[in-house]
């Protein structure tokens, strides 16, 4: 058997159960602060509304921070690594297309959290939307425009 590095061993055995709850997050290229242009981070929420749109997920929370995104779900169609090869795939062309870049976009693979149905799922979404206010980025959750929850 191959010697790979656990982020690729992970990347074989992923399974995703449609219905299940996940947390995924991604890094941009480099920790870039792409997002701190608030216009280019509303491209990547555009993909996933895109996705709920298209049946592939519920989106329950999510925040799109400078250089990475924290994104609940509940899995509906497909596999998660489809998903955020499209989701990151498309945020990239749009933001390329905005900003006449030509670049990649994010880094490499993604993590996954598969959520124990025990799991206090608004509890989770706090923590997820409260990023901003624990990076310092503002005094007061409602100030931050790159978040979003089902429960608010």
């Amino acid at each position: 058997m191959l010697d790979l590095p656990a982020s690729n061993r992970l990347r074989i055995s992923r399974y995703a159960e449609q219905s299940r709850i996940y947390l995924l997050t991604t890094n941009t290229l480099d920790r870039e602060p792409v997002f701190k242009d608030f216009t280019l981070g509303r491209l990547v929420v555009s993909q996933f509304r895109a996705a709920q749109d298209q049946g592939c997920t519920n989106s329950l929370a999510w925040v799109v921070m400078p250089d990475h995104f924290h994104w609940l779900i509940e899995l509906q169609q497909g596999s998660l690594a489809g998903l955020m090869q499209r989701t990151k795939s498309l945020s990239t062309k749009a933001v390329n297309l905005s900003t006449g870049r030509g670049v990649s976009l994010w880094q490499r693979g993604f993590h996954d959290r598969a959520l124990r149905r025990e799991e206090d799922l608004v509890k989770v979404a706090r923590y997820i939307v409260a990023n901003p206010l624990r990076a310092g980025l503002v005094g007061r959750l409602g100030d931050y425009p790159l978040w979003d929850a089902i429960w608010v």
